[in-house]
C-alpha cells in the first residue's frame, strides 16, 4: 500500500524524537492513506513552521499489520475505546504511554478534539462522546511508533 505523509520540509530519515508527544496515537511517525489528507496537513504546517509544504510517499506492506513479530493495535471505527485512547494519549497530565509499533484509526479532526474537550472538562460522558463520533466521517491514519516499525516503511 502507498501511504502519505505531509510535512513542511523534506527529509530522508525518519527521526522519531522530532515528533510531538500528546499526538493522537503519541509521539511517532504519522501517515494516511489519502493524499488529499497529506497535502491538507502538509499546508497546516507550512502555515504554522513555515517552509514549503511536501508530501512524501512511501510503500509499506500491510502484511506486517497481521504479523505476530509486531504490536499492532487496529481502530476499524471511532469507538469507545479509539476516543478514550486519543483522549489518553493527548492528555498532558497522565503522560500515557503505550508500546505499540503501529497503530491504525481514523484522525480526530478539530470537530472531535472538541468533543475530546467536552469529555474532559465533564460535559460529556464518554459513551455520548463515543455516539457523536460514530458518525463522523475521518480519514484515516497509521502511526509508526518504533524504529523497528520505521524501518518496514519504504521511501518512493
Amino acid at each position: 500500500m502507498i501511504l502519505y505523509h505531509g510535512t513542511n520540509m523534506d527529509f530522508e530519515v525518519i527521526d522519531l524524537s522530532k515528533s510531538s508527544p500528546y499526538k493522537d496515537f503519541g509521539r511517532g511517525f504519522y501517515l494516511t492513506d489519502s493524499r488529499h489528507q497529506a497535502e491538507v496537513m502538509a499546508s497546516k504546517k507550512t502555515s504554522l513552521f513555515r517552509g514549503s509544504a511536501v508530501v512524501q510517499e512511501y510503500e509499506f506492506d500491510e502484511t506486517w499489520l497481521e504479523s505476530s513479530e509486531l504490536k499492532v493495535m487496529m481502530f476499524q471505527s471511532a469507538t469507545r475505546e479509539w476516543a478514550e485512547f486519543i483522549f489518553n494519549n493527548r492528555n498532558r497530565k497522565t503522560h500515557f504511554q503505550h508500546d505499540y509499533d503501529i497503530v491504525f484509526g481514523q484522525i480526530a479532526n478539530d470537530v472531535v478534539a472538541y468533543l475530546l474537550g467536552r469529555y474532559e472538562e465533564g460535559t460529556m460522558t464518554i459513551d455520548e462522546l463515543a455516539e457523536e463520533l460514530e458518525y463522523r466521517d475521518l480519514n484515516n491514519q497509521y502511526y509508526f511508533g518504533t524504529e523497528r516499525a520505521v524501518k518496514l516503511l519504504k521511501r518512493l
